[in-house]
């Protein structure tokens, strides 16, 4: 009877589709709390102020235009002073951090600062997208359910994943395209079956959720699309794809070297938004376009009424306007730059293709379509993301195949040319392959200097295997030591196994040195290298200790590093986040 009772009671799967509906919902809902916060930040600052200024009269009024995105960034100075490192500049890599490396406890004001930080920087002409933030509150949704039913670390990802597919489903109302999103880009490509389950459900409620506010329509809309003749444009959107991962390299390339050349400007933190906006503004001056997400001049592209030569300098325009907002401090992400700019280059390929062959090409406005998904996919290196979301946004079987060589292509010359994706760069620099997982980054995180044992025996090669054999009866748990020279660098080891042969030969012990029998290709380490490092060497080679030299080029042994010391610390590390997590989450709630 009991037995019976239990079955009819909801089981795990069933709690996790609830949990996972009810993170949908509530990401649909923070979607349309957010782009009307935009909404309304656009409105009664940037239309408001720009009737005030009179700026749509142009001649010297348009100088005026700088004042409304600096006018975003003084009313972002109260948030960034009150909350440092928490309100400025493109904060995705950040979230994948804490989602990946840190246990993804993420706080609750997380919600409120990214909503109001990216709606004034967005909503006064900031040149940025909400989608990355529309993504991260989703996520922060997510985890403020895990922290609620004190969900272990795995599952713990799985709910914020699902809060950031319902997110992304919500603003391009393209559901398949936010479940690929959490897949491809939070999740990192790994992931089981249940866990795609609760991505699938958020997904599809949060798409509910904004259909009922919003309605059925995308969030731009796309013309009907047709490949005219597919001999000749199935190469031309081939030969496309490999543009975009080049523009794709340039974009990355510039948006950081944008950023590090504002982080060590000589000016004070706050002060650096407003020079941002000021640049913007200037440029705005002449490419109004780039200001805000550029979704109404990204529908004139789709359209077909993109001018040539303007779109040509909007993709140069619109690259530099981003990585100065969000590089000098502005709040936003990247996820709108690049569809407005894949547009860009789309309709310039197709133009161009369409006046060369006007016979065989569709017009301009179908191979910006195309050039929407296969930018975006070569930035993201998330290729499945940008084919759904441009078949779902376009209803149009015959755009599958073109976005998918573009995309595929895109990826791979991007790639090429530069490993990291837009959201991995800093992840790089660090030495730290976020896909490798948590433990991965964990070992690359220690350094073998803070692990080493100093107290080291040395041994000189002038030394006879007698005096070896002292070393060895007088080491409690070594039997593997560095062999110096007289001037004290190392030039080979010792081992038991070294002296094995000559054991029995008490001639020999007395006669023959060190020098002659030790190891003289040594395996080691320097005290910058990771334990990440170390741990393959000792697997590799079959090792138990390595000595730690100062340099490849000056061999003066520092320490000596043994696998149950690496072994040891890296569980402390993980001991030690782990206590950081659950009290970070017990105070959070």
């Amino acid at each position: 009877m009991k037995t019976r009772i239990r079955k009819l009671l909801p089981g795990e799967s069933f709690k996790m589709i609830a949990i996972a509906a009810a993170i949908g919902l509530a990401a649909g809902g923070a979607n349309i709390l957010f782009r009307s916060c935009v909404e309304l930040v656009r409105q009664h600052i940037f239309k408001s102020g720009f009737a005030l200024l009179a700026i749509d009269r142009g001649g010297l009024h348009l100088l005026l235009l700088p004042l409304l995105p600096i006018c975003g960034m003084l009313l972002l100075i109260p948030l960034s002073l009150l909350f440092p490192g928490e309100v400025n500049g493109y904060g995705f890599p950040r979230f994948l951090r804490q989602v990946n490396l840190e246990g993804g406890i993420i706080r609750f004001r997380t919600i409120v600062l990214k909503i109001l930080s990216c709606s004034l920087t967005i909503g006064t002409g900031g040149s940025a997208g909400v989608e990355g933030p529309i993504a991260q509150v989703g996520g922060a949704v997510g985890s403020q359910v895990g922290q609620f039913f004190r969900v272990s670390g795995s599952r713990m990802k799985v709910f914020i994943a699902a809060g950031c597919a319902g997110g992304v489903a919500a603003m391009f109302n393209a559901p398949i395209a936010g479940v690929f999103f959490a897949a491809e880009i939070v999740l990192l490509g790994t992931y089981e079956i249940g866990s795609f389950a609760a991505l699938v459900i958020s997904s599809a409620m949060a798409t509910v959720a904004s259909r009922a506010y919003y309605g059925a329509l995308p969030a731009f809309p796309i013309p009907p699309y047709h490949l005219v003749n597919s001999l000749v444009e199935v190469p031309l959107y081939s030969l496309m794809g490999v543009v975009m991962g080049l523009v794709a390299v340039l974009y990355i390339h510039v948006f950081y070297r944008v950023r590090d050349r504002f982080h060590i400007l000589p000016l004070h933190p706050q002060l650096k938004p407003l020079l941002g906006a000021l640049f913007v503004g200037l440029i705005a001056i002449a490419f109004p376009q780039v200001m805000g997400d550029g979704y109404e001049y990204i529908a004139e592209i789709l359209a077909g009424h993109g001018v040539l030569w303007t779109m040509l300098a909007l993709v140069f325009c619109k690259i530099l306007a981003t990585s100065l907002t969000l590089g000098s401090g502005g709040a936003g992400g990247v996820f709108a730059p690049a569809l407005f700019i894949g547009s860009a280059v789309g309709g310039v390929f197709g133009g161009l293709a369409h006046q060369l062959l006007p016979q065989y090409t569709a017009n301009p406005g179908a191979y910006a379509a195309v050039g929407i998904g296969a930018f975006l996919a070569s930035v993201t290196h998330a290729p499945l993301t940008a084919i759904f979301l441009l078949f779902e946004m376009t209803g149009n079987y015959l755009i599958i195949v073109p976005i998918m060589l573009s995309s595929i292509i895109g990826v791979v010359v991007a790639a090429k040319l530069n490993p990291d994706s837009i959201d991995t760069v800093d992840f790089g620099r660090e030495g730290i392959d976020i896909h490798e997982g948590r433990e991965t980054a964990v070992m690359k995180s220690i350094r073998v200097g803070k692990v080493i044992t100093e107290d080291v025996d040395f041994i000189s090669e002038k030394a006879n295997v007698d005096q070896l054999l002292k070393i060895f009866s007088m080491a409690e748990d070594s039997f593997y030591f560095p062999v110096i020279d007289e001037t004290g660098r190392m030039t080979g080891v010792v081992s038991l196994q070294d002296v094995k042969s000559i054991l029995h030969d008490e001639e020999l012990r007395l006669t023959a040195r060190v020098g002659n029998i030790c190891t003289r290709k040594v395996v080691m380490l320097t005290p910058d290298d990771n334990l990440y490092t170390a741990m393959t060497l000792f697997d590799a080679k079959g090792l138990e200790e390595i000595p730690v030299v100062e340099d490849a080029d000056n061999r003066w042994v520092v320490g000596m590093l043994k696998r149950r010391d690496v072994i040891a610390a890296y569980n402390k590390e993980v001991l030690l986040k782990g206590i950081s997590e659950r009290t970070a989450s017990i105070r959070l709630r």
